[in-house]
C-alpha cells in the first residue's frame, strides 16, 4: 500500500508553476571534512528526520497535491565538487561562490524528493570545509528545515546533552495575553481596527498594483528569480547587539532589521544619489508559531505540537526609513524608527486577513491563484528578510565541530535576500543578491558599517541617559 499524505497550502503555493522556493543551509567546519562518514548519516540519520525527505510530490486524480514515499537513491542526492588542488582559502572562496551561483540555477528534479547536499572539501577564508543543504521550501519552513538539521547535529561539550536554544514567545502570542485589556477599552478596540483595516488595504496595494521604486537594490526586472545569486556573510557579536537594544528598548531582532534597513540605505546612497528617497519596502517573515523555541522532530511532527513542522510564516510589509540629515547625525534612530514601524505592524491582524485572503483564492481559484498572489507580492517589494534561533552551544557532526552556519532563499522574484541566524553567541547575516546587478559584498561593507555606525551612537548616549 501506497504511503502518502496531502501537501500543505503553503507547500502547494511554494512548488507551483508560479513559484519555486529553495532553502540552502551552509554549514562550515572548523577541521576537514574528509572523513566524514556522509552516506550512513544521511541513511540512518538525515532521512529519518521527516517523510518528507523520503517522498516526491504528485497530482492525484482529484488533482489535489500529495507526498508520495518512494525509495531513496541516496548517491542521486550527494555532490562532491572537485575544485583545482593546492589553491589559497581566497582562490576557494571564489571557485564556492561560482559553484552557489551554479547550483542556484540547477531546479530539484520533480522524479525525487526535493534535496540535494553538496560537500566542499575545500578550505576557505572561513572554514576548513562546508556542506550545503539544499532543500525544497515545499518541505518546510526555515524553522523546520533548520530544526531538522540541527537533531543531525550534537553538543560539543556533551553529546548526551540537547542543544539549547533561547526560547521566546513571539509577539503575536503576547497580544493574546493582553486580549482582555484590549477589550475592556473601546479606543484600543478602534485603534486596532483602524490599523488591521489601514495595513490590510495597504497590503492588498502593494501585492497587487504599487512597485517599489527601481534602485540599486531592486532591478525589477521580470524573470529576476532565474538569475544567479551571489552571497556574502557578516558575523556581529550579540553581546554588542544587546548594547543597543539596551539604550531603547528594541528587540534584537529590531535592531537587527535597524542595522540591515540603515546599510540598505547607506549602499543605495553611494550608487545612486537619486536612489536616497526611493519608496522602499521589505517583506519581514514572521514565525507564526507560538513558540519559536524547537522541539525534537519527532514532536514537531505531532498533531498537537506546539511547534508544528510545515510552513507556518506571514510576510509583514515594512516601508524602510527614508536617510534624511537627523538619522545620518544619529544613526540610533533608524533603530527607533524601525522598531516603531514594526511594532505598529505587529499590532494590527493585517497578517491573519492575508492569510484567510490566500485560503480564499485557494478554495475558488485554485492554489495556483494563491501561488501568483504570493509571487507578485514578492516582486513588488525590494528585499525579504528571515530570522531564525540557533543553539548557544558548540555543535558537531560525527566529532567535527561546527564554526558557523548560515542560509538563504532563492527562487523569489527579488534582486534581495537577507537572512539571520544566531549561533554560539553571534549574529550571522548573509545577504543574497541579483549577480551582477547587486555587489554583495559592498552591500556587506555598508551593513557592517551602519552596525559600527549604531553601535558607536548606543554608546555614546549611554552615559547620557545614566545621568538622566
Amino acid at each position: 500500500m501506497e504511503l502518502r499524505e496531502p501537501v500543505s497550502p503553503t507547500g502547494q503555493y511554494l512548488n507551483s508553476s508560479a513559484l519555486s522556493l529553495s532553502v540552502y543551509a551552509f554549514l562550515e567546519f572548523e577541521v576537514p571534512i574528509d572523513d566524514l562518514p556522509f552516506m550512513p548519516l544521511i541513511k540512518d540519520v538525515f532521512l529519518s528526520i521527516n517523510s518528507r525527505f523520503s517522498s516526491i510530490m504528485i497530482v492525484d486524480k482529484n488533482g489535489e497535491k500529495q507526498w508520495k514515499r518512494v525509495e531513496v537513491e541516496i548517491k542521486d542526492h550527494v555532490n562532491v565538487p572537485i575544485f583545482p588542488s593546492g589553491l589559497s582559502a581566497e582562490s576557494y572562496d571564489k571557485h564556492l561562490d561560482d559553484y552557489f551561483a551554479k547550483i542556484v540555477m540547477e531546479e530539484l528534479p520533480k522524479s525525487r524528493p526535493l534535496w540535494e547536499i553538496h560537500i566542499i572539501k575545500y578550505p576557505t577564508s572561513s572554514a576548513a570545509g562546508v556542506i550545503i543543504f539544499k532543500l525544497h521550501h515545499a518541505l518546510g519552513d526555515g524553522f523546520s528545515l533548520i530544526g531538522a538539521l540541527l537533531s543531525c547535529l550534537q553538543r560539543a561539550d556533551n553529546p548526551s546533552l540537547p542543544l539549547t536554544l533561547p526560547s521566546v514567545q513571539l509577539t503575536s502570542n503576547r497580544n493574546g495575553d493582553c486580549n482582555h485589556k484590549i477589550l475592556r477599552s473601546v479606543p484600543k478596540i478602534f485603534s486596532l481596527v483602524s490599523k488591521t483595516v489601514t495595513d490590510f488595504c495597504w497590503s492588498i496595494f502593494k501585492s497587487t498594483l504599487v512597485e517599489d521604486d527601481q534602485t540599486p537594490l531592486r532591478s525589477g526586472d521580470v524573470g529576476v528569480e532565474f538569475r544567479p545569486i551571489a552571497i556574502a556573510a557578516m558575523t556581529f557579536s550579540l553581546d554588542r547587539i544587546k548594547q543597543i537594544k539596551a539604550n531603547n528598548g528594541a528587540t534584537i531582532n529590531d535592531v537587527a532589521v535597524g542595522i540591515i534597513f540603515l546599510g540598505m540605505r547607506l549602499y543605495m546612497q553611494e550608487m545612486s544619489q537619486d536612489s536616497c528617497k526611493a519608496q522602499t519596502t521589505a517583506l519581514v517573515l514572521l514565525n507564526t508559531r507560538v513558540f519559536r523555541s524547537y522541539e525534537s522532530v519527532k514532536e514537531m511532527a505531532m498533531p498537537s505540537a506546539k511547534t508544528p513542522w510545515g510552513n507556518r510564516f506571514a510576510f509583514l510589509h515594512v516601508p524602510i526609513p527614508q536617510l534624511t540629515d537627523a538619522i545620518s547625525s544619529n544613526p540610533l534612530d533608524f533603530v527607533s524608527k524601525t522598531q516603531q514601524v514594526m511594532n505598529d505592524k505587529k499590532s494590527s491582524l493585517a497578517v491573519f486577513l492575508t492569510g484567510q485572503l490566500l485560503e480564499f483564492l485557494k478554495k475558488f481559484r485554485g492554489p495556483e491563484a494563491a501561488a501568483r498572489y504570493i509571487h507578485t507580492t514578492l516582486k513588488n517589494s525590494t528585499v525579504g528578510i528571515s530570522n531564525l534561533i540557533g543553539p548557544t552551544e558548540k555543535m558537531v557532526l560525527a566529532n567535527h565541530p561546527v564554526k558557523g552556519l548560515y542560509f538563504t532563499v532563492a527562487g523569489a522574484p527579488q534582486s534581495l535576500c537577507i537572512t539571520i541566524v544566531s549561533y554560539m553567541g553571534k549574529l550571522r547575516v548573509a545577504v543574497g543578491a541579483e549577480k551582477g546587478f547587486v555587489d554583495a559584498h559592498k552591500l556587506k561593507s555598508c551593513i557592517e558599517n551602519a552596525f559600527q555606525m549604531i553601535h558607536t551612537a548606543a554608546c555614546g548616549i549611554a552615559p547620557q541617559q545614566a545621568r538622566a
